[in-house]
């Protein structure tokens, strides 16, 4: 027998090589969907939960406080009447704008715990369904 040329010869997958493979059907994108390593994912720690409620109530107690102190300041100190003014406008602002972040970052607590609660649940129920249909 003749030997093909090394030109011919079909080593790797060509286009007309990837046609013969077996197409995944909507039975086996559905299996490989529900893999566990999909659906579970790693437990996190408490730091990585609740750090930004943690960080925004943070960083509006401070700035809630520098309101205070610039407030305290404008009413307290005798000083020109610009500077007055605008220590008169610049406290509230930091007042209202510290104390929004810090209601916002602590309402986020009770948000974060009831998701928590709820992925729970439906980790449960998963587990059970699949359990159910895996049969």
């Amino acid at each position: 027998m003749e030997a093909l040329p090394k030109a011919l010869e079909v080593n790797e997958k060509s286009p007309e090589s990837k046609d013969l493979l077996p197409s995944q059907t909507a039975s086996s994108l559905c299996i490989s969907s529900r893999s566990e390593s999909v659906w579970t994912t790693p437990t996190r720690s408490n730091w990585e939960i609740y750090r930004k409620p943690i960080v925004i109530t943070s960083v509006g107690g401070a700035i809630l406080l520098f309101g205070v102190v610039i407030t305290c300041l404008a009413y307290t100190l005798n000083l020109g009447d610009k500077s007055l003014k605008v220590l008169k406008m610049i406290g509230p602002a930091f007042l209202s704008l510290g104390l929004m972040m810090l209601v916002c970052g602590l309402v986020w607590v009770p948000i974060i715990k009831k998701k928590q609660k709820q992925r729970q649940k439906s980790v449960f129920f998963q587990s059970l369904k699949s359990f159910f249909l895996n049969r």
